[in-house]
């Protein structure tokens, strides 16, 4: 009986802990759920009156507040821009002004804030006038004032909107912000240097102090003396080394070596002994980060080179079409390396330094808006270079043409010496440099005498004399032919006569080349012992222009005398003479 009266007992305790829980839920989801501010039942209660002078409707006016505040040193006003609720009210005094200290400290030395950039609007909704942020138009309860490292760990410096009931809500520095202040201001605060600087010259003078305005002068004299001696460091180990491949690549990294350490240096002076304001921290860290990118970058490409000169020399010395396919083509991808290792260290740099500045961040929307009409802009500017710059790759992929192939470009004998991104530098047989943009050279039609063997048959024309005996001729062309070392595949070899008029005949010459340069040699060789031949043996065989001063044909025979005998007469008749008779067949030459 006992356990039956107890059920209505357990039964109303279960509605009632259900119908509580019920309440208790919703209430804080009220407090909890508001997407425009947070509600509170008081807000540093343990300072005194807020002064006139502390604006805190808005982000932009908390935070010009607090600066003006500690821009005159008013720390104890400038607690109260700050949300003090895990402190314990009576320690919110001191506490408060100290960290308002400190916050100042870190904001001027770790993040170049500036309040214009920050919302005005009371509920720091977004503006987007093109309505392309999906978030534009809502109610923000908090939002990111600054974002610094520590030890490679994220702290953020927030600002969030808070309400005491019916009261209007004001912006404030979060409390999870403000427990966070004494970290940030171990990392960014004061360095020891500073304690030792007078405090005249710790006014403010324009963005920076008098101090730093005098310091930065002798921090750069300091970095670029550093970096002078470590450029002749460098030198002097280059001259030290043995002569070869390591002292060019030495001696070429001088520069690139001296900038990075001139980082390092710079980077370890503004950790351990001074620290400037935000303004000239930030240009300092955009600077190092640009030059340390630049410096290893171009380490790598002095690498590349290095190697491919050491390549050239080893395995293809002089840079023509002698050498085998695959070595010119290993040289043609080394170039291709190289270009594929400027355009990634110019996008990772790029990117690295926008990632870090946080140009994306501070410029908002606008960049988004406006990114089509950029990109038109840079299409039509940089047409000419972007279409350079894919030719150049096509060239590398498709690899019509390789380093060293000897080609016929508009008519000129070259060898290809280098593909670069917007360039083709080509060597002429006579050492000239033709510099020719790549898209020009690939919309233009050209020849590769090396594209699949360097081998080229030569021919040679000579014009003799109808008399001339071409058996003879082809004779002496084989025996001075093979005697030519570039002349190969002497089965090859041909003479015949191509061509004839009334007076003369053509005699072409073949043979067959090693390649086309040396092919030419052989060919004016050849050309000059069979005409010194000619001239020395058969002299007669060279041709020669007739001149007729009679038209009478002695090969008609005796009728002929008989009419020219007439004809003499009939010109005696007249009294006219004709002294090319004396001439014993009527002509002359």
């Amino acid at each position: 009986m006992k356990n039956y009266s107890s059920w209505p007992v357990w039964g109303v305790l279960v509605v009632t802990l259900l119908f509580s829980s019920v309440g208790m839920a919703q209430t804080q989801g009220d407090e909890s759920e508001d997407p425009r501010w947070f509600t509170m039942d008081a807000i540093n209660a343990g300072l005194d009156e807020v002064p006139e002078e502390a604006k805190r409707m808005s982000p932009r006016e908390t935070i010009r507040s607090f600066l003006n505040f500690t821009d005159d040193e008013n720390y104890a006003d400038a607690a109260h821009l700050l949300n003090l609720a895990d402190i314990d009210p009576s320690e919110q005094p001191a506490r408060g002004t100290e960290l308002a200290k400190q916050l100042a400290e870190v904001l001027r030395r770790g993040e170049w804030l500036n309040a214009s950039n920050l919302p005005g609007r009371q509920d720091a909704a977004i503006e987007d006038p093109s309505g392309q942020n999906p978030l534009a138009g809502e109610p923000r309860r908090n939002i990111e004032l600054a974002a610094l490292q520590i030890e490679g760990q994220a702290y953020d410096v927030r600002l969030g909107r808070y309400r005491v009931g019916e009261e209007d809500p004001i912006w404030l520095i979060m409390p999870e912000s403000v427990s966070s202040i004494p970290a940030l201001y171990e990392e960014y605060g004061p360095s020891m240097l500073e304690s030792y600087i007078p405090e005249q010259l710790k006014a403010s003078f324009g963005v920076l102090k008098v101090w730093e305005w005098l310091a930065i002068p002798i921090f750069l004299i300091t970095i670029g003396v550093t970096g002078i001696a470590t450029y002749y460091l460098v030198g002097l180990i280059a001259r030290i080394l043995p002569p070869g491949i390591s002292t060019i690549f030495a001696d070429q990294i001088g520069v690139p070596v001296a900038m990075i350490v001139m980082s390092l240096v710079t980077q370890m002076l503004l950790d351990y002994v001074v620290s400037f304001s935000a303004v000239a921290t930030t240009t300092f860290r955009v600077l190092l980060i640009s030059i340390m990118a630049w410096g290893a970058g171009t380490i790598a490409l002095r690498l590349v080179d290095t190697i491919m000169l050491r390549m050239t020399r080893r395995l293809v010395g002089e840079i023509d079409d002698t050498k085998p396919k695959d070595k010119r083509r290993l040289l043609t991808s080394l170039y291709a390396l190289r270009r594929v290792i400027i355009l990634i260290t110019v996008v990772a740099v790029s990117v690295y330094v926008l990632g870090q500045i946080q140009l994306f961040e501070s410029l908002g929307l606008s960049i988004l808006a406006s990114a089509s009409v950029l990109a038109v802009l840079v299409g039509i500017a940089g047409q000419t270079v972007l279409g350079n710059i894919l030719s150049s790759f096509q060239l590398s992929l498709a690899k019509p043409i390789r380093i060293g192939d000897l080609v016929i470009f508009e008519g000129q004998w070259c060898y290809v010496e280098g593909i670069f991104y917007t360039f083709i530098r080509l060597r002429s047989w006579d050492e000239r440099r033709v510099i020719v943009p790549v898209t020009y050279f690939t919309s233009k039609p050209f020849e590769n005498l090396s594209v699949k063997s360097t081998k080229m048959y030569r021919f040679m024309e000579l014009t003799l004399h109808l008399s001339a005996d071409i058996s003879q001729v082809r004779e002496k062309f084989l025996d001075f032919a093979k005697e030519e070392d570039s002349v190969i595949e002497h089965h090859k070899l041909l003479c015949y006569v191509t061509g004839q008029t009334a007076h003369a005949q053509t005699v072409t010459c073949y043979l067959m080349t090693s390649d086309p340069m040396a092919g030419w040699t052989a060919e004016m060789n050849v050309r000059e012992k069979l005409m010194a031949y000619i001239r020395d043996e058969h002299p007669e065989w060279w041709p020669r222009d007739v001149v007729v001063i009679s038209h009478h044909d002695i090969a008609r025979g005796e009728h002929a005398r008989q009419s020219s005998g007439q004809q003499k007469g009939a010109t005696g008749q007249t009294g006219e003479s004709n002294d090319s008779n004396d001439a014993p067949d009527g002509s002359a030459e």
